[in-house]
C-alpha cells in the first residue's frame, strides 16, 4: 500500500496502489483543469475506443482509509483506474512497438487539439500495452489548449520515440540497449551525429534531428517553437502532423534472424512439435493461469497454443529482435493477447531511474501464475555459462508452476552449439537437471517428444 514509486514529478497527483487496486489524486493545482476535461466528455469517448485508460472518480469515504491516512491533508479528488496486468517499458518493446506506440501518441495529441486539448509532455513511458494494443494512461498529461502555446512534448517525443526507431531504421542498431543505458531515451544532439550523411537530404530529418539539435541550447529547441513567437494551432497541427508521417515512414531494420525460423527448422519431427504442443496445451488448460509468461517465445507458437487452451494473457519474451516482430505480426493477425518483448534472460531489465526504484526490474513488475520455458536451458547453461543449478532456480523463481524443456547433448542443436566449443558441461544431464529441480519443485509430469532426447517437465514450485 504506496504511492507507486514511478510517481513523484507529477504535483498534478499521485499514482497510488495497494489492495490490488491503483488510485490517483487529483490535487487542487489541477483540479480545475480535470473538471473541464470531464465536461468535455473525452475522458469516457477516449476510454471507450480503448485509447485512454479508464477512470472512475470516487469519494475519499470510498478510498481504504489506511491508504489515505499516508497523504499529508489537502482537499483532493480521487480516480480509481483498472490494473494493467503488466507494465512494460520502451526498452523492452520491438521495433514494431514502440512505432505503434509513437504513433498512438500523435494520434491522441491529433485529437486532443482538435478538441481544444493538448498534451502537457510526451514521455513514452505513457502509454502501455494491452497485448499488442496500445492505451494511454498519463489522464493528467492531457490539459486544455491555450492559443499561441507550442507543443510542450517535442523534445521528450523526439528523445523518446523518435530517435530510438531512427537508431534503428536508419543506422542499424538495435535501440534497446540505448535506451535501457539511458531511459530518458536519446538525446537529439547525439542522434545527429550519428545518423548517416543522406540524411541530410530528407526535410523532415533536418527539421526534427539537425534544426532540432542546434536548437538544443535553447527554450526553442525545448519547445518545439521556431523563432519565440506563439503558434498557431494549424501551424501546431501541422508540426504534429509532420512528425507522424516521418514515423510512419520509418521501417524495421531486417537483419539476420538467429531463431526467426526455429518453429520451422528446428531439429525434431513435426510429431514431436506437436507432442510438445499437446503437452502445453494441457498444462494450460488445467492451470487457466491469467498471466502466463513465456520465455524464448521466438515468433509466438506456443503462446498462441496457450491462449487457445485457456491463459488469459501472455508476456513472451526473446533475444531476437526479428522473431519478436514476427510475433507481433502474429498477434495482431490472430487477435491474440500476447505481448512479444525483448528481454536477454542473462540481463533482464534491472530496477532504474530514482532511487533504483523508478523503473522497477522486470522480475518485480512480473506476477505470473504459470511459465513456459521451451528449449531454453541449453541456451543458458551451455551457450552462456550459467551453471544448470542456478538456471533452474531462476526459472522455477518467476512462477509458482511451468513447463522446462530439457534439451540433451544428444540432440543435433546441443551438438552444434558444443562444435565450436570445449565441452565443460559434465553435470548437463537430464538426471543432475532433475535433481536441481527437485530441490525446488515437485515434479507433476513429464514426456519425452522426440529421438534426439529432448524431454518437457511441468513442475509446481515447493
Amino acid at each position: 500500500m504506496s504511492t507507486h514509486p514511478s510517481s513523484f514529478r507529477d504535483p498534478a497527483g499521485l499514482v497510488l496502489q495497494g489492495h490490488g487496486r491503483i488510485f490517483r489524486t487529483i490535487e487542487t493545482c489541477a483540479r480545475d483543469d480535470f473538471a473541464r476535461l470531464n465536461a468535455s466528455g473525452l475522458l469516457r469517448s477516449l476510454a471507450r475506443e480503448g485509447k485512454l485508460v479508464d477512470s472512475q472518480a470516487i469519494g475519499a469515504e470510498d478510498m481504504p482509509q489506511d491508504l489515505l491516512a499516508t497523504l499529508p491533508a489537502g482537499d483532493r479528488l480521487f480516480l480509481e483506474h483498472p490494473r494493467l496486468p503488466f507494465v512494460s517499458y520502451p526498452y523492452e518493446w520491438p521495433f514494431a512497438l514502440l512505432k505503434r506506440a509513437a504513433l498512438h501518441h500523435l494520434d491522441l495529441q491529433l485529437e486532443l487539439l482538435n478538441s481544444d486539448f493538448t498534451l502537457c509532455d510526451a514521455s513514452a513511458y505513457n502509454v502501455q500495452f494491452r497485448g499488442t494494443r496500445p492505451v494511454f494512461i498519463d489522464v493528467l498529461s492531457i490539459r486544455p489548449y491555450k492559443q499561441g502555446s507550442y507543443w510542450a512534448g517535442y523534445r521528450q517525443f523526439c528523445e523518446q520515440f523518435l530517435n530510438p526507431l531512427l537508431l534503428a531504421a536508419k543506422v542499424g542498431v538495435p535501440f534497446q540497449a540505448w535506451y535501457r543505458g539511458h531511459a530518458e531515451g536519446l538525446p537529439v544532439n547525439e542522434m545527429a551525429r550519428l545518423l548517416p550523411a543522406s540524411s541530410r537530404l530528407s526535410p523532415r530529418l533536418q527539421l526534427h534531428v539537425y534544426l532540432h539539435a542546434r536548437m538544443s541550447g535553447s527554450a526553442r529547441g525545448a519547445a518545439g517553437s521556431a523563432g519565440g513567437k506563439p503558434m498557431t494551432k494549424s501551424a501546431l497541427v501541422w508540426l504534429v502532423d509532420n512528425m507522424r508521417a516521418c514515423v510512419a515512414a520509418l521501417q524495421s531494420p531486417v537483419g539476420r534472424s538467429t531463431w526467426g525460423g526455429y518453429a520451422t527448422q528446428a531439429p525434431y519431427t513435426a510429431q514431436a512439435a506437436e507432442r510438445k504442443h499437446t503437452f502445453v496445451a494441457a498444462y494450460v488448460a488445467a492451470l487457466r493461469p491469467e498471466l502466463l509468461l513465456d520465455l524464448g517465445c521466438n515468433s509466438g507458437d506456443y503462446s498462441a497454443t496457450a491462449l487457445a487452451a485457456g491463459a488469459r494473457r501472455v508476456i513472451g519474451t526473446d533475444l531476437d529482435l526479428n522473431a519478436l516482430d514476427e510475433a507481433v505480426k502474429a498477434a495482431d493477425g490472430q487477435s491474440l493477447d500476447f505481448l512479444p518483448l525483448f528481454l536477454d534472460v542473462l540481463d533482464p531489465s534491472p530496477g532504474q531511474g530514482w532511487a533504483g526504484r523508478e523503473r522497477q526490474s522486470f522480475q518485480d513488475r512480473l506476477q505470473a501464475q504459470g511459465l513456459l520455458a521451451l528449449a531454453l536451458l541449453h541456451h543458458m547453461v551451455i551457450g552462456r555459462n550459467v551453471p544448470l543449478p542456478q538456471a533452474v532456480d531462476w526459472l522455477v523463481s518467476l512462477a509458482p508452476t511451468g513447463v522446462i524443456e530439457f534439451v540433451p547433448k544428444t540432440d543435433p542443436m546441443v551438438q552444434h552449439m558444443l562444435s565450436a566449443r570445449e565441452d565443460i558441461f559434465a553435470d548437463y544431464t537430464e538426471a543432475h537437471f532433475c535433481q536441481c529441480l527437485a530441490q525446488r519443485a515437485t515434479l507433476v509430469r513429464s514426456e519425452r517428444i522426440s529421438d534426439t532426447g529432448r524431454a518437457v517437465f511441468q513442475y509446481e514450485r515447493t
